[in-house]
């Protein structure tokens, strides 16, 4: 089994280090670069097999933001998910991993990787509080504010290319807000709040054009959301009605006339047709709504 080399210092990103006890501490460097690529495709063929999964969770933490998709995407992102999932890694090294990454999601980082690898491994976390709470009623709002924050700030629309991998931070964000939104004990002013941030991306004001499939990533947290009921027809109407909006063209019609325009409607389109087939498909009657709303946006456009 390989065996991962804990270094006991806590990124510069993190304010809880001082708070963290020295096995929740999350490690500053990934230290897996050092190791042969075979032996990191044995461990992963291993599901990550180790007796330390506090110490191995941090480390792989550790991970998010290299350059490499290999340490990112397939050690880091894999290995603590698998451990996440696992129920092996501790509540102290659980709220750790959410004090840290939660700062590493406000990073500016010229590569672009870390904020939306720290977005999708706080999904993770989020996920092990929905299957088992061990978040407090303020903790999970935070979280929560944390996920509808970085959502609404991120402007880097790179998806996925040939030579990097990932980064794809509006799919990452959905997914954190994804399971949230499915957490059952989350408030319904934290689900607005993430509906809220889910809308300032279904088209972004920067005119970009999705085509990586973010838009149904963005249509699953509201189908989710929606499917539990808290929130109400009406409130749902008012929301789909403030969709239907083209401004600030006059028209939606105007959108045949720029890039811009024509960017916005073919993600204002990918999303309502996302929410119309998984809404209308459903025997859930929380989803009508959904389903009603998406076809009036759909049928208002061109």
């Amino acid at each position: 089994m390989l065996k991962p080399l804990l270094i006991a210092t806590c990124l510069s990103l993190t304010t809880a280090c001082a708070h963290a006890s020295p096995d929740a501490q999350v490690a500053q460097v990934c230290s897996f670069a050092t190791q042969d690529r075979s032996d990191l495709d044995a461990w992963r063929a291993a599901d990550f097999e180790t007796n330390t999964p506090d110490e191995t969770a941090t480390e792989l933490a550790a991970c998010l933001g290299r350059a490499d998709p290999f340490l990112r995407d397939r050690v880091g992102y894999e290995g603590l998910t698998t451990l996440l999932r696992s129920g092996t890694v501790s509540e102290a090294t659980r709220r750790a991993l959410i004090a840290s990454l939660s700062d590493a999601v406000k990073s500016e980082d010229s590569d672009g990787f870390l904020a939306p690898f720290a977005a999708l491994g706080l999904a993770e976390l989020a996920r092990t509080d929905r299957v088992e709470a061990f978040l407090s009623e303020p903790e999970r709002a935070a979280l929560a504010s944390t996920a509808a924050t970085y959502l609404t700030q991120v402007a880097d629309y790179r998806a996925f290319s040939d030579d990097e991998g990932w980064r794809h931070g509006i799919a990452h964000g959905a997914d954190f807000a994804m399971q949230l939104a499915l957490n059952p004990n989350l408030s319904a002013d934290s689900l607005v709040d993430l509906r809220d941030a889910i809308k300032t991306q279904i088209a972004p004001a920067s005119g970009y054009a999705y085509t990586h499939g973010e838009s149904g990533r963005l249509a699953r947290p509201i189908l989710f959301m929606a499917s539990r009921g808290t929130l109400s027809a009406e409130d749902w109407h008012t929301w789909f009605e403030a969709l239907r909006d083209p401004a600030p063209m006059e028209s939606w019609g105007d959108a045949f006339g720029s890039e811009r325009g024509l960017a916005r409607l073919h993600n204002v389109k990918a999303f309502a047709q996302a929410l119309y087939i998984n809404a209308s498909l459903s025997q859930n009657p929380n989803l009508a709504p959904i389903a009603d709303g998406a076809l009036e946006l759909l049928k208002t456009l061109p």
